[in-house]
């Protein structure tokens, strides 16, 4: 089992600290502060503890080559206003530069050291890599749980360097999934929702076996629907996936697993905002009409679903939730899951790039019990899969 940042003594402890600031960037300025935000409560609570944080980071996709626009550098001053902390920055993530920078801090102050990824050995994963990183510090904190599904050197080498410890926003991460997914409150119901079967083939596979209803939206359904003889005319969906939907289909009743399809969709002929549409039944999509949304008869069955169930686990839109009214299904069943999350009735966990997308847009997700912003970590722990990241802690 992972420590946290309350087993681990810090006073004078110089502490590497993992952390995902990867932010959008506009013209040297940051456009939104979400990922620095999230890491405020380790940082303060690290040099509360009078120990010295020394942050390591990726930047974008550089491959292992110094690229001046990808140099963290470029974050100093926002991290400075976030964290109400003077941050001093070193041009390097290791060697004698980072080392004598992290020997000379004084209390209260945080260190920020160059892209680990300036260096093609992070990625590699490289034990000689991680060595040099964790001789700038003492002891190692992830706080990045959105690069824990990833191997390499600053995320797992680091942690069995180091005596090693969750920081609070991996351990609020943590907790949220493991009480989703791990020992849930039941019944549960999962939404899985986007355009491709074929990207989610893993996860539906996993959660039939673990979840107590399932609702499946977006195109995926349409393919679901026509796995079953149903014509979707011209419906975006996978139509050389209707047998692997048939088999998921099948898997879940096996399991006792009821899938939650639409009975119902709106439809329309073009895909633009406020294109005309109708709704009919899922049977009656017109041969030259496309699904754009599940029906307000699907999303009554929706929200019967989430006042029966503990457990609400969020991944992907119902529809086409860019475009009005297409977003209609989103919003109306993400408001309902927050007002019962907001209740007390119902653990809501949610994750993925379009779905926290989707409940800001309809203004739920700040009633959400836990809101994940880590896509690909997020998924891969609904798969079922094991996260390096996670597992070196749980090893240190």
């Amino acid at each position: 089992m992972w420590k946290s940042l309350d087993d681990m003594q810090l006073a004078d402890k110089r502490v590497l600290v993992r952390v995902d600031i990867n932010v959008p960037m506009d013209n040297g300025q940051v456009t939104d502060a979400t990922r620095i935000l999230k890491i405020v409560p380790t940082v303060q609570d690290i040099i509360a503890k009078g120990g010295f944080p020394i942050l390591l980071a990726h930047f974008g996709r550089p491959k292992g080559k110094v690229v001046d626009e990808l140099s963290l550098r470029h974050l100093q001053s926002a991290l400075e206003t976030h964290l109400a902390a003077p941050v001093t920055f070193v041009a390097d993530c290791q060697g004698p530069a980072a080392k004598a920078a992290a020997a000379a801090m004084q209390t209260g102050e945080v260190l920020l050291l160059e892209n680990t990824r300036f260096y093609a050995q992070e990625e590699q994963n490289d034990p000689s890599f991680a060595a040099a990183l964790a001789e700038v510090g003492d002891i190692y904190c992830n706080d990045a749980f959105s690069a824990a599904h990833r191997a390499h050197a600053s995320t797992e080498g680091l942690a069995r360097a180091l005596p090693s410890f969750a920081g609070r926003l991996m351990q609020a991460e943590l907790s949220a999934l493991e009480a989703a997914l791990g020992t849930p409150q039941r019944p549960v119901v999962a939404i899985v929702g986007g355009a491709k079967v074929s990207t989610k083939l893993e996860l539906l596979g996993n959660l039939v076996s673990k979840v107590d209803h399932l609702v499946i939206g977006g195109g995926m359904a349409n393919t679901f629907l026509a796995a079953q003889g149903i014509d979707v005319g011209k419906s975006l969906a996978e139509h050389d996936m209707t047998a692997t939907a048939r088999e998921i289909l099948d898997k879940a009743q096996a399991a006792g697993c009821h899938i939650i399809l639409p009975t119902d969709v709106v439809v329309s002929r073009e895909f633009k905002a406020n294109a005309a549409n109708e709704t009919v039944a899922a049977t009656e999509c017109p041969a030259d009409a496309m699904i754009l949304d599940a029906g307000p008869a699907t999303v009554e069955t929706i929200s019967a679903c989430f006042e029966t169930a503990k457990t609400l686990i969020w991944n992907g839109p119902l529809g086409a939730f860019e475009i009005e009214p297409f977003d209609r299904a989103t919003n109306v069943a993400a408001a309902k899951a927050a007002a019962l999350s907001k209740a007390g009735q119902l653990i809501s966990v949610a994750g993925g790039g379009d779905t926290v997308a989707a409940l800001n847009k309809a203004d739920a997700a700040k009633d959400f019990t836990y809101i994940s912003t880590a896509g690909g970590a997020f998924l891969e722990w609904m798969e079922g899969k094991t996260l390096p990241g996670v597992a070196a802690l749980n090893l240190a």
